[in-house]
């Protein structure tokens, strides 16, 4: 049975100013181009204002200092995306519950040491020496290697491969396809060739963390490639060897981070950028989409490759969007020369 809610309950629910029928029945919510007419919507910025001119949305959930006259109902808050966000967790499924234990198609060794309310999902398969804490779920067909450590109320989706020795603190969320501890990319070149440099380390990868599908996070060569608390790893997103990424900085995806880099706290960095080895990135460093970082950054906003702050990386590229004008002109001149 779709579940409603009227105009009144949603508004009153999000503490906001309701302007239309307050017994509008809404059965869910959406964009502002994929809403229905029983749907309720949001707007926040004005890039969006074609579309909230367009939109079949029931009511929309706008600031408090709207003006526009709309066929929509809505409500004035002062922060319409948190708002909206309430509103779509009211409609939402209930989220998908682990029961405790243990499937019978698990291959678990005896040596394992599992809390009591652990969910190991089918086909998993946990070595010697493992230990996971209380209320963490390991998902169908994932491997945990020999002598990890996961911490409490973790969640390891299905198809994750946690590597031997490597270490999870509480509540770390580890998206399929994710593979912790695979080896770092360590070669020297012989008279016989490329002979392969040990790997021995781990990965560490504290309280709180997020890491997204099919990124790999490789252990260190010796000590620990570490990911410290709270920090959110997009989808695709390589970690060599020893790289340590500090409390609460977020990835985007496919950004590739080379071995022994130093990012500190509530950096963000956008995604595909490239970041070399041995170079350290100071807390609170923004670091654009695409961008190619070759040196130490100490703070601000950087762009473009090689990258440089982002003012001079616009005025750059305004200049290259000039040059065809500048050829012509200098073609003109020239020709006035002859």
């Amino acid at each position: 049975m779709t579940k409603t809610l009227m105009l009144a309950e949603i508004a009153n629910a999000i503490g906001g100013e309701l302007r239309g029928d307050r017994a509008k029945q809404i059965s869910g919510a959406a964009s502002l181009a994929e809403a229905t007419p029983d749907e309720i919507s949001f707007f926040y910025h004005p890039r969006y204002l074609s579309q909230l001119r367009r939109t079949a949305a029931a009511a929309v959930i706008v600031p408090s200092d709207f003006a526009e006259e709309i066929g929509a109902a809505t409500i004035r808050v002062s922060e319409p995306a948190k708002a909206f966000e309430e509103v779509v967790l009211r409609f939402a499924p209930p989220p998908v519950q682990w029961a405790p234990g243990i499937h019978p198609t698990a291959v678990i060794d005896p040596s394992a040491v599992l809390a009591a309310d652990v969910s190991i999902q089918p086909h998993a398969v946990i070595e010697a020496g493992t230990r996971i804490g209380d209320g963490s779920v390991i998902g169908a067909g994932s491997y945990i290697g020999h002598d990890v450590v996961i911490g409490r109320n973790c969640m390891v989706y299905p198809g994750v491969t946690i590597r031997e020795r490597c270490r999870l603190g509480a509540r770390v969320i580890l998206h399929s396809g994710a593979v912790i501890g695979a080896d770092g990319f360590g070669f020297e070149m012989t008279s016989e060739g490329q002979r392969k440099v040990p790997q021995i380390g781990i990965v560490q990868i504290d309280d709180d963390v997020e890491i997204g599908a099919n990124t790999t996070i490789d252990r260190a060569r010796f000590g620990r490639t570490w990911v410290q608390q709270g920090a959110k790893i997009d989808n695709l997103v390589q970690v060599a060897h020893n790289v340590i990424i500090g409390k609460h900085t977020v990835i985007a995806a496919q950004t590739g981070i080379a071995g022994s880099v130093r990012i500190g706290q509530r950096v963000m960095i956008g995604g595909q950028a490239g970041i070399i080895g041995h170079i350290e990135i100071s807390d609170g460093t923004m670091i654009g989409a695409q961008t190619g970082v070759s040196k130490n950054l100490d703070g601000g906003v950087w762009w473009a490759t090689p990258s440089v702050p982002l003012k001079e990386a616009k005025v750059h590229l305004a200049w290259v969007r000039r040059l065809g004008e500048l050829f012509e002109r200098v073609k003109r001149l020239e020709g006035k020369g002859e």
